[in-house]
């Protein structure tokens, strides 16, 4: 297994946010993490990149036990790109630094050395993500969607074995957001990452090729496996407190309420 998470608790000031909480992620799977805010989605992504400390349960990527190894070791194998990311990033470095940067877990480019290679790998990243002409750019000037690319540009850079991705189209206008879905969509097709873990509140954002769906409801699973057969009216109904109808068209998934809402 890629990811093996057993009686997950996660407790702040009292309050349990997440679990107890089983779940696995086996290689070549592409999921998605639904549910509503304050559902338990981010902290879950969170525990299993192995950036925050479960209060209780066993987490295991890529057969290393949190807790037993080192994280910043694992954080080479282990890509994540959001907001949170994005927010560490320096204002005045540009995507070609920030995107480098991550070969050696950094935010600056100055505390490592970097070769040929990794310029090209840089380069040929942001290429791919639409960043061509903006690799001299401070990072403050970019649009949203620019951004966005930078930051999941940077996630692949160490070519990790699975790749975290909070809330990626997050912010997005409909142009920059089925771009990225495409992109998205494009990389979920190739065999690394090994797995990928996507976090979304929309069924509209999720792209192509994502073949597994786990939903949250106030910190526990609601229901998790193959995206047919959990992308259901009355799971996601139960899930998000509103009577929902669920379509799906050329691969794509969408959701809207039934009825007049009070």
């Amino acid at each position: 297994m890629v990811i093996e998470l057993s009686g997950v608790v996660v407790r702040r000031s009292g309050r349990t946010i997440l679990g107890p909480l089983d779940w696995t992620v086996a290689p070549g799977q592409r999921w998605v993490v639904l549910g509503h805010n304050g559902s338990g989605k981010t902290t879950l992504l969170s525990v299993a990149s192995m950036h925050l400390w479960p209060t209780a349960g066993t987490v295991r990527v890529l057969g290393e036990t949190y807790g037993r190894t080192d994280a910043r070791d694992m954080w080479q194998r282990i890509g994540v790109a959001g907001s949170a990311v994005e927010a560490a990033m320096r204002p005045d470095l540009t995507p070609r630094d920030l995107i480098m940067t991550a070969r050696h877990g950094a935010f600056e480019p100055w505390w490592h050395v970097y070769d040929d290679a990794d310029r090209a790998r840089a380069e040929s990243l942001a290429t791919r993500f639409g960043l061509a002409d903006h690799l001299d750019q401070p990072f403050s000037t970019l649009s949203a969607g620019e951004r966005r690319r930078t930051s999941i540009a940077r996630a692949l850079m160490p070519d990790p074995e699975v790749l975290f991705l909070d809330e990626p189209t997050a912010s997005l206008d409909l142009a920059a957001r089925e771009r990225l879905l495409h992109d998205l969509a494009t990389l979920a097709a190739e065999p690394r990452p090994t797995a990928i873990v996507l976090v979304s509140h929309h069924l509209e954002e999720i792209p192509l090729g994502f073949d597994h769906v786990l939903v949250l409801h106030d910190g526990a699973v609601a229901a998790a496996g193959p995206i047919d057969e959990v992308l259901r009216p009355d799971l996601l109904s139960a899930a998000f407190g509103l009577d929902l109808a669920i379509e799906s068209r050329d691969g794509r998934w969408t959701a809207r309420a039934r009825g007049t809402l009070a």
